[in-house]
């Protein structure tokens, strides 16, 4: 624990240090020696194509506060409270497309509802990185930027068998620091660029024509609560044997809280309505499990493209969790719905969409836990390239 201790005081001494050199640079007052000490710099940080200017400023301060986010978490891992049994419960993420997450389309959460009295916070956080620049016939998009969504999501136990809750989404919108990353992982594994590596680096261009004309376009960074939703769920299968089994009926009810002119909503009322499940065994290298769930979102006519906009999306999801260690569960899941608008050539509005998210949980204790996942578009186009999840648990 102690080297662990000290080689993070290091980390963070040295990027101080650098962290200051650019300060400097900036200002044209870079003193000979910490030139030097970023001549000296290992070659990979050129692996994120990024320059000793503000990006740079942008990744080091991420980067300290990811090492200060996740020590606590190193730490936690190292003590008697790591260990304990958590539900194996799906990833809380949805499709974070600029022009999908306006809506009221749910994430389909736990097959088994809080016992009375029982009540969990979760603090959620996905970071889309988005690029696509297609046009078709009279229509023209780019999506091009990032999307940072901050979720508070709450849930309640009433009863045996019933449940409430609601979710609170912040929405950050600007041109991000991911796209060097990105690109250079491309090219590091053959993969296509899809025209990204032509494109401005960080720029922020959500914009839509039709008939030359502007639908939506947002160039300039923004910040704002996004659409408020009501969750309730209902118990109607339960059993928690060796082989435990669930199935329960949840909806969701989403409000026109965000600004739909920056994206932030859709102004629409939607209301969702599915069933989840879930089938576990338990052998002797841990517990797996199983879970799914489908249904239907109904909408509303809102703000955004409201000419175009469906009144109806199907989706669903699939996955599957193995539990192997006490403070850790492996998840695979996958996510899928239907087209939200109708009437365009374009792949991106007017085609389903499927997404893999894979990943796993770390478990603290019996009431808390963290979720981490990566997820990517199977379905080209119709989703972010990559969605950085991040879930922290807790339950009261």
């Amino acid at each position: 624990m102690d080297s662990f201790l000290n080689s993070l005081n290091s980390i963070l001494a040295r990027d101080s240090g650098l962290q200051s050199t650019i300060v400097k640079k900036e200002k044209g007052k870079v003193d000979q020696s910490r030139q030097l000490y970023l001549s000296s710099l290992p070659v990979t940080f050129s692996f994120f194509s990024v320059n000793f200017s503000r990006p740079m400023l942008i990744f080091l301060t991420m980067k300290r506060a990811a090492i200060l986010f996740l020590a606590p978490l190193v730490l936690l891992l190292c003590t008697p409270l790591a260990g304990h049994p958590f539900d194996i419960i799906p990833f809380h993420t949805q499709n974070q497309s600029p022009v999908v997450q306006i809506f009221g389309l749910p994430a389909i959460s736990d097959s088994r509802i809080l016992p009375a009295g029982s009540k969990e916070l979760t603090l959620i956080l996905d970071i889309a990185n988005n690029y696509v620049d297609d046009s078709a016939r009279n229509e023209r998009i780019t999506l091009d930027g990032e999307t940072y969504r901050l979720d508070l999501a709450g849930r309640f136990g009433i009863g045996n068998h019933l449940e409430f809750g609601f979710e609170i989404p912040y929405v950050f919108q600007n041109g991000g620091f991911l796209d060097g990353f990105i690109e250079n992982y491309h090219s590091t594994f053959g993969l296509p660029q899809g025209g990204r590596d032509q494109a401005p680096k960080d720029r922020l261009l959500l914009n839509y024509q039709r008939n030359s004309a502007n639908l939506f376009r947002i160039d300039q960074s923004n910040s704002g609560i996004g659409d408020l939703r009501l969750t309730a769920g209902f118990q109607l299968y339960r059993n928690d044997a060796e082989s435990p089994r669930a199935l329960a009926l949840r909806a969701s009810l989403k409000v026109p809280t965000g600004d739909s002119d920056v994206l932030h909503g859709s102004g629409s009322t939607d209301l969702a309505l599915w069933l989840t499940a879930s089938q576990g065994w338990k052998t002797t290298i841990g517990m797996w499990e199983i879970f799914g769930g489908g249904g239907i979102l109904g909408m509303t006519k809102g703000n955004v493209l409201p000419d175009q906009q469906q009144n109806a999306v199907a989706f669903g999801s699939l996955g599957a969790g193995w539990h192997p260690l006490a403070w850790l569960t492996l998840k695979v899941q996958f996510d899928g719905h239907t087209a939200f608008f109708k009437d365009s050539d374009l792949v991106e509005l007017s085609s389903g969409s499927v997404q893999i998210v894979m990943g796993g949980t770390l478990h603290f204790s019996d009431r808390t836990a963290l979720d981490i996942g990566v997820s990517e578009d199977l379905v080209v186009k119709t989703a972010p390239d990559v969605i950085l999840h991040f879930a922290l648990y807790h339950r009261f």
